[in-house]
C-alpha cells in the first residue's frame, strides 16, 4: 500500500478508519470499507457525509482536502453559488454533498451539485458514500 494509511485516506471518519484497519492495496482497503458503511445505520452513514468539508469551504480544510479542492481559480460568484447550492442541498437531503473533485474546478462542481438536487434522496445517500470512497480510494493510490 501506498505511505498513505488509512486512518489518512479516511481523515475526518475514524470510526471507519478503525473499522477497516491498515492491510491491502487501495481495492481491498475500500472493498472492506463499503462492507463496514453497508453495516452501519443511516445515521452513522450520515455522519460519515457530514463529516467531510463543504465543497467550496475554506475554512477547517486539512492541508490535503485544501489541495484536493484548489483546482482552478474560484470568483465570487462561483462560491456564492456554492455557499447557497450547500445549504440547499442540506436542507433537502439532510446531509452534505460530497464529490470526488477529481481536477475539477469549483466552477464545474456548480452544474454536478445542482444536477444531484434533482435526486431521490435514497439516490443522494448512497452516490454521497460512493463518492466519499472515491476521495478515499484516490488518497490511498496517490500516497
Amino acid at each position: 500500500m501506498s505511505p498513505t494509511g488509512v486512518a489518512e485516506a479516511f481523515e475526518r471518519a475514524p470510526l471507519v478508519a478503525e473499522r477497516v484497519g491498515e492491510g491491502g492495496g487501495p481495492a481491498a482497503v475500500i472493498a472492506r470499507a463499503r462492507d463496514v458503511i453497508l453495516q452501519m445505520s443511516e445515521a452513522e452513514r450520515i455522519a460519515v457525509l457530514n463529516a467531510h468539508p463543504r465543497i467550496g469551504a475554506a475554512a477547517g480544510l486539512s492541508a490535503r482536502s485544501a489541495a484536493e479542492q484548489s483546482a482552478g481559480a474560484t470568483d465570487r460568484e462561483t462560491m456564492r453559488t456554492l455557499e447557497l447550492l450547500n445549504a440547499e442541498y442540506e436542507r433537502t437531503f439532510g446531509f452534505r454533498f460530497v464529490v470526488f473533485v477529481n481536477g475539477r474546478s469549483r466552477a464545474d462542481i456548480v452544474p454536478v451539485l445542482q444536477a444531484r438536487l434533482r435526486r431521490p434522496r435514497h439516490d443522494e445517500l448512497a452516490t454521497g458514500i460512493e463518492e466519499f470512497l472515491a476521495i478515499a480510494r484516490d488518497r490511498l493510490e496517490r500516497g
